[in-house]
């Protein structure tokens, strides 16, 4: 046990790390993970659970025990995306992975597309999975949830003046030298504007990014994690992103 109510098991290391977060992911996990390890054998997975109520946590320790590519981090509670990806972030700079992946545990993220990230890090520091690039490539989604993704995604870019066609995207490969650069202990963002952020402090630490179009499927079983809080954290982050940049304070 560590603080906070931790429980970790150690991994074996290797070539690249896909970091889960979860909160009640019981019916998607084992196979989501399951297809992870089985779309490239270098990568492993370490599942971040923030004390989920369904046991999901009890299923990545199962899964932990039957391979050692998967291991576990538990967290004592709800503590938000951006604070997940956060520590399992350390969590893997502490260990020899070249890259760390961000994926989602409720299966709207194809892992087909793990290849396709990996062969895109060939020229580039960062890899997005895009939902626009290309179009609007995305399944299952109402049609009003779809219009604030999309919107929010131009009205970002505009603020931020990054050119990319998704900067909310949870689907993202970053090499170790972009998170370590990157001082993570200045990274504030909880909810999406996360992925907002961590991409332009990698744009304006000098580092390469590229996307690559994929589809995503909105999950089929339990609930979005999507609220008006997250929404409007985004809006005022990208903001307060692109001025404490312009002041030499980022």
């Amino acid at each position: 046990m560590t603080g906070a109510g931790h429980v970790r098991a150690e991994a074996d290391g290797g070539a690249g790390l896909v970091v889960l977060p979860t909160y009640n992911e019981a019916d998607s996990l084992e196979r989501v993970v399951g297809k992870v390890l089985d779309a490239d054998g270098r990568l492993s997975v370490l599942v971040v659970d923030d004390g989920s109520p369904d046991g999901t946590g009890d299923i990545a320790h199962r899964l932990a025990r039957a391979d050692s590519r998967v291991s576990v981090l538990r967290r004592a509670g709800k503590l938000g995306l951006g604070s997940a990806y956060l520590e399992g972030f350390r969590w893997a700079l502490e260990r020899d992975f070249a890259w760390i992946i961000e994926m989602d545990a409720d299966g709207s993220h194809d892992s087909a597309y793990l290849p396709g990230l990996l062969k895109k890090v060939e020229d580039a520091d960062v890899v997005v999975g895009s939902r626009y690039l290309g179009g609007v490539n995305v399944v299952n989604w109402p049609i009003s949830r779809l219009l604030l993704s999309y919107f929010a995604n131009r009205y970002a870019r505009i603020v931020s003046g990054l050119e990319l066609t998704d900067l909310t995207s949870g689907f993202k490969l970053f090499r170790r030298e972009v998170l370590q650069a990157v001082d993570l202990d200045r990274v504030e963002s909880t909810g999406y504007a996360f992925q907002i952020e961590m991409t332009f402090r990698a744009v304006r630490a000098g580092f390469r990014v590229a996307e690559i179009p994929i589809v995503f499927t909105d999950r089929l079983q339990g609930t979005s994690k999507m609220s008006a809080a997250i929404v409007r954290e985004a809006a005022w982050r990208v903001w307060s992103l692109r001025l404490r940049a312009l002041v030499g304070r980022l």
